[in-house]
């Protein structure tokens, strides 16, 4: 029989009052301490798990400041290495280290030591070709078991990972793969995608020729492209080593903050900022992290064969986040391919029938993608056995309280009552969560629960103070192992400043604003710099998106406010329409009313204008900045990256409406 399942944060919490002698009578009593005392609680998370080093730190945190926090110097790590260490464990409990599957139903699994293999090989092969510890290798891959392969095996030797997506344009990633000088591109030919294959040959071709850094490429061939190209290697030569020759392969010691890969955080202007971060601290952040998800070994009693799939690109941080799952021994499930079927044939089930065929216990994915589940009419119980489930992750935007109904209430249709919603949020800035779940506290829809162990955050309003049950933004005001070590190429660190602590110095300002409710449950409200400012009073977009979209023949919606020098600010609410629903003047009147009752007559638009597409990034967010931006009359391309968009196409009927815009206002000055 298998014994009671005990939460990972309540394992850790029995573990403090065995070896370090410390009770706490609940959840925030443990947050308030890890936050208040660095140097005990970031040695306890070292210390419950198990970290290596073949040398001793001299301290957990040498020089507390933002930015330039020195983590844990003298000690040697590999996150690599922290990944091998559940080879022998979790396969011998029969736990897979990968599960895929794509839109074709070509599901495959990788062993604990077939990934081993295959790293040893991948790794063995780039230092052969001359890469050393801190050359870049730089990979235009989809979100296949070859990716994560490629990613542990530039770690293992020290090599600095960094990853595109290929649905991202050539342009796009240029923009970031010229800043960081790779030695080597790993590329796939081709992919398949909501229903089409797509050679990606040419784009391959071209980015070899424009990165003349470049002296390697290794080609992951595929049935997609219309020609094979000349490459240096192939994905398959470079992973064929057997185990003979891979046996004695380990990783390298490497120094606590060696850089371990770059990802990228687009802004409205200026090329993407390339954010390094580093080995001991993103597995140290992943560790804290994976109590509040409530992660464990897959092949302990508590877990019991863990499957963990969080459906993103590889261009999202989520794709970081879930390879992270490696860490804590879990089975880790990649979907390659649409969420949503394709333009002819929509399909919001994809997900749910891939995560019922493979027994997904832990299913993740952006808030936008539980949302449009809903508008869809999506039933889970047509979806597969779905009972394998114990929680359900959303980030990305704020999740809003009928989307989480909707949800639970599925759940229990199909069996499982009460299903656990692990809300988070942080970002690609620190690869980590800043907001969190616990499956201990209580569950508000439309709330997160809490805060993050370590984490510091807090809700400051104009003056720098901290408030509660009020919307500040969010701040964080102690260092956390994560944060960038720097951005690549940035002088004298004046673009790290810039980006996060311009208005606080010495203190991170992350951009989102947050209240904290008196229980320690969170709300988000969406990026700061697109607040609605209406007669005095802020309102996050997400309180308006809440409401606007509660109505069924809301798809989706985007507000701008426009703020004139000298003039009152002027609010515009875009809206898609369910087909067969015209935005007509009732449908006009329902749409204020939802807004009037939910919030504030103070908050009406002035306009409501239907429109085809809510723009978007690649990794769901509602591109709310760039288009008020547009309206206030700046160029589009200064605002706004295509290349770095979902929808790009939207963009010339925005560019059309601000046109439109701009002339009826110069008419009427």
């Amino acid at each position: 029989m298998r014994p009671a399942y005990v939460p990972q944060l309540r394992l850790y919490q029995d573990w403090l009052r065995e070896h370090r002698g410390l009770s706490f009578p609940d959840f925030e009593s443990l947050r308030r301490w890890s936050v208040t005392d660095l140097d005990a609680f970031w040695r306890s998370i070292w210390d419950y798990d198990r970290f290596e080093s073949p040398t001793p730190y001299t301290a957990v945190l040498e020089d507390e400041r933002m930015p330039g926090a020195r983590w844990f110097p003298g000690a040697q790590v590999n996150y690599a290495q922290r990944v091998f260490r559940h080879v022998g464990p979790a396969h011998a409990a029969g736990m897979p280290a990968i599960v895929s599957d794509n839109e074709r139903g070509e599901a495959r699994e990788l062993s604990w030591p077939e990934l081993r293999r295959q790293v040893a090989s991948l790794a063995l092969t780039l230092r052969e070709a001359g890469v050393q510890r801190g050359d870049r290798v730089a990979a235009y891959l989809p979100n296949v078991p070859e990716t994560v392969v490629a990613f542990l095996a530039c770690a293992s030797i020290g090599a600095v990972w960094s990853v595109c997506a290929p649905d991202m344009g050539t342009r796009a990633v240029l923009d970031r793969f010229r800043q960081i000088e790779p030695r080597v591109l790993i590329a796939a030919d081709g992919i398949h995608y909501a229903g089409k294959a797509m050679d990606r040959a040419e784009t391959v071709a071209a980015l070899r020729a424009d990165l003349p850094s470049v002296q390697t490429l290794v080609v992951l061939e595929t049935p997609y492209a219309s020609r094979r190209l000349p490459a240096e290697l192939g994905f398959a030569e470079a992973t064929a080593r057997d185990d003979a020759q891979t046996a004695a392969f380990e990783p390298e010691w490497l120094p606590f903050d060696h850089p371990l890969w770059i990802v990228y955080s687009s802004g409205t202007t200026g090329l993407p900022k390339p954010i390094v971060h580093g080995h001991g601290g993103i597995a140290l952040m992943a560790a804290a992290s994976a109590k509040h998800f409530d992660m464990g070994t897959s092949y302990s009693a508590n877990n019991w064969g863990e499957r963990f799939h969080w459906y993103s690109s590889t261009g999202w941080v989520m794709w970081n986040c879930q390879v992270n799952g490696l860490l804590d021994g879990v089975t880790i499930c990649l979907f390659d391919g649409s969420p949503s079927g394709s333009k002819d044939a929509p399909d919001w089930g994809v997900l749910w029938r891939f995560a019922a065929k493979h027994r997904i216990t832990y299913l993740g994915a952006g808030a936008a993608f539980y949302a449009n589940c809903m508008k869809a009419g999506l039933d889970l119980s047509q979806c597969g056995d779905l009972r394998a489930i114990r929680a359900l992750g959303s980030t990305g935007s704020p999740l809003s309280e009928e989307v989480q109904r909707w949800g639970t209430e599925q759940f229990e249709r199909i069996g499982t009552p009460g299903i656990w919603w692990s809300n988070v949020s942080g970002g690609t800035d620190f690869c980590g969560a800043f907001i969190a779940g616990n499956r201990e506290l209580p569950q508000t829809p439309g709330r997160m629960q809490c805060r993050q162990i370590g984490a510091a955050v807090e809700a400051w309003n104009e003056a720098g103070q901290p408030v509660i049950d009020e919307v500040g933004e969010l701040v964080c005001t102690r260092p956390l192992p994560s944060m960038p070590l720097y951005l690549w190429g940035d002088r004298d660190h004046a673009r790290y400043l810039s980006s996060y602590f311009d208005v606080y110095p010495g203190v991170w300002r992350h951009g989102d604003w947050l209240r904290m409710l008196p229980d320690g449950s969170c709300i988000i409200y969406g990026r700061s710099d697109a607040t609605i400012n209406r007669h005095g009073l802020r309102m996050g977009t997400s309180e308006i998106y809440a409401a606007v979209e509660a109505l069924p023949e809301v798809l989706d919606s985007m507000v701008i406010d426009l703020e004139y020098l000298g003039r009152p600010s002027r609010m515009i609410l875009f809206v898609v329409m369910r087909p067969g629903h015209p935005l007509d003047a009732p449908m006009q009147a329902r749409i204020r009313d939802a807004i009037r009752n939910a919030l504030s007559p103070r908050f009406l638009p002035d306009d409501i204008i239907e429109a085809p597409e809510i723009p978007r990034t690649l990794s769901g967010k509602k591109q709310e900045v760039p288009i008020k931006k547009l309206f206030l009359g700046h160029e589009l391309e200064r605002v706004v990256n295509r290349d770095a968009m979902a929808n790009p196409q939207c963009l010339a009927w925005y560019a059309q409406q601000a046109a439109a815009a701009a002339t009826t206002r110069d008419a009427a000055q």
